[in-house]
């Protein structure tokens, strides 16, 4: 029997996923209006509207799928009952680079991560490199633009 991967995640990814779930359910209806409204067009071989209609209707019944099985798979992690001198999933890293600035990320799951907002996810190449790191380690990183050295200088659950 296989088994089902727990899929971590912040509440607050779980609540994204859920609320784009209930926009695209409340879509369905339209869908169909838009096909029935196509297929009231006449000859559908060379009607773009019930094939366009059609496409749509196929993308967001995927779609659908994909949130519902996420969501069914969500392990819901809150940071703040969280300790320890380790970083783990959902903590808070404040990282110095080689110029010693600062960067702070929290680590995600990966329907949350946003590297522009500082959520990054635990399965990207800086969250593997970070997982299990203490205060004082060096990490370094390969990247597109080449490697990259951090040094861990905070570790934060909140």
């Amino acid at each position: 029997m296989a088994t089902v991967e727990k899929m971590p995640m912040l509440q607050m990814g779980y609540d994204k996923l859920n609320a784009q779930l209930r926009e695209l359910k409340a879509e369905r209806p339209l869908i169909v209006d838009a096909i029935e409204e196509a297929r009231a067009h006449g000859d559908l071989s060379e009607n773009a509207e019930y094939h366009a209609a059609k496409e749509r209707q196929g993308q967001v019944e995927a779609t659908i799928a994909d949130l519902e099985d996420k969501l069914s798979r969500a392990q819901i992690i809150d940071p703040t009952t969280l300790s320890g001198d380790k970083i783990v999933f959902g903590a808070t890293v404040t990282l110095l680079d080689e110029d010693d600035k600062p960067v702070k990320y929290q680590i995600v799951g990966q329907a949350e991560a946003d590297a522009k907002a500082g959520m990054i996810s635990y399965n990207s190449p800086l969250g593997r490199a970070l997982i299990g790191r203490q205060i004082g380690e060096e990490v370094e990183v390969s990247v597109p633009s080449g490697d990259k050295f951090y040094l861990v200088d905070k570790i934060d659950f909140i």
